[in-house]
C-alpha cells in the first residue's frame, strides 16, 4: 500500500496521531478488516509495535477489535471516526478543565506559587522578558498582562487587531474596569470595525489612529508587548511578539504615545 507522505502528515496534524498510528490506520482502512501481522507488512511498521499501535487506535475510537482467533481488527467509517474523536476530545478537555479548576484551593498551587515567588526574587526586572511565536501564544500572554494590570493599559493596534482585542480580551477588560484600571485603545476605525470600537467603548476610551501603523501594549508604565510583523502580510502562526519588563522604555514609549493620543479623534 502506497500512501503519500504529505497525506500522512496531514492526518497526523488533524487527528493528533503519531507516524506509526497513521500508517497502521490507513493500512486497515484499505483492507477493511485485517490481522496485526498483515497490517505490519502492509504499513511497514515493526511487528513488535503493531499490537501497541492497534490498542492505542482502539482506545482513541479509530478501530474495533474483532473477537476470535486470530484476532482481527475492523476499520470504522471515517465519518464515524471523526464523531468519536470529537466526543473523546470534548470529554478529555472537560476532565482536564475540572482537574485544573480544583487546583484553585489546592496545596499544590500554593507550593507552585511559593516556588515562583522565591525564584523571582533572584531575577533582575530587565531579565523578565521573552518572545512568543504564533498569535494564539501572543494573546494568551497579553491576556495575562491585562489581568494583572493595576493602573493603566495602553493599546495601539491595527484595524483587524481591534476586532481581535474584542474577541480575546473583552472579559479581562471588563474585570479591569471594575478595578478602576484606565484603558486606552488607539486603532484605525472605519466601517469595517466601527461597531467593535463602539463595543469596546464600554470598557475603554477608543480613538481613531490615522497617521501611524503599529502594534504594542503598555501595562502600568512598566511592561511592554510589541509585535514585530505586519498582521496583514503574515499568517497568524508566524506572528511574533516581544515582551519586556522595563520602566525606562515603557515610560518613554507612553510619553510619545501621549503626544499622538492628543491628536487623535474620539470614536463617537
Amino acid at each position: 500500500m502506497i500512501v503519500k507522505d504529505e497525506f500522512l502528515s496531514r492526518l497526523r496534524k488533524i487527528f493528533d496521531l503519531n507516524l506509526y498510528e497513521v500508517k497502521v490506520w490507513t493500512a486497515l482502512l484499505s483492507r477493511g478488516t485485517s490481522t496485526a501481522g498483515e497490517l505490519s507488512s502492509i504499513s511497514d511498521v515493526p511487528r513488535s509495535r503493531t499490537y501497541d499501535i492497534l490498542e492505542s487506535l482502539e482506545k482513541k475510537g479509530f478501530i474495533v477489535m474483532k473477537l476470535g482467533k486470530p484476532i482481527k481488527f475492523i476499520a470504522l467509517k471515517p465519518e464515524e471516526v471523526v464523531e468519536r474523536v470529537k466526543k473523546n476530545l470534548v470529554k478529555h478537555t472537560q476532565e482536564r478543565t475540572k482537574r485544573l479548576e480544583t487546583l484553585k484551593g489546592d496545596q499544590v498551587l500554593d507550593e507552585l506559587n511559593l516556588l515562583f515567588t522565591q525564584g523571582v526574587k533572584f531575577v533582575e526586572p530587565t531579565d523578565l522578558s521573552g518572545s512568543m511565536k504564533g498569535r494564539q501564544n501572543i494573546y494568551n500572554h497579553l491576556d495575562m498582562m491585562v489581568r494583572d494590570a493595576e493602573k493603566t493599559i495602553t493599546i495601539v493596534t491595527t484595524r483587524e487587531g481591534l476586532n481581535r482585542k474584542l474577541e480575546a480580551l473583552m472579559p479581562s477588560f471588563e474585570k479591569c474596569k471594575k478595578r478602576g484600571v484606565k484603558i486606552r485603545i488607539a486603532a484605525p476605525v472605519d466601517a469595517s470595525n466601527v461597531k467593535v470600537a463602539k463595543d469596546l467603548k464600554a470598557v475603554a476610551e477608543v480613538r481613531n489612529l490615522e497617521k501611524m501603523k503599529a502594534r504594542f501594549v503598555i501595562i502600568d508604565g512598566n511592561q511592554i508587548m510589541f509585535m514585530l510583523l505586519d498582521d496583514e502580510k503574515f499568517h497568524p502562526n508566524y506572528d511574533v511578539g516581544v515582551w519586556i519588563n522595563t520602566d525606562f522604555f515603557a515610560n518613554a514609549l507612553e510619553q510619545l504615545f501621549e503626544l499622538a493620543w492628543n491628536e487623535m479623534k474620539t470614536v463617537k
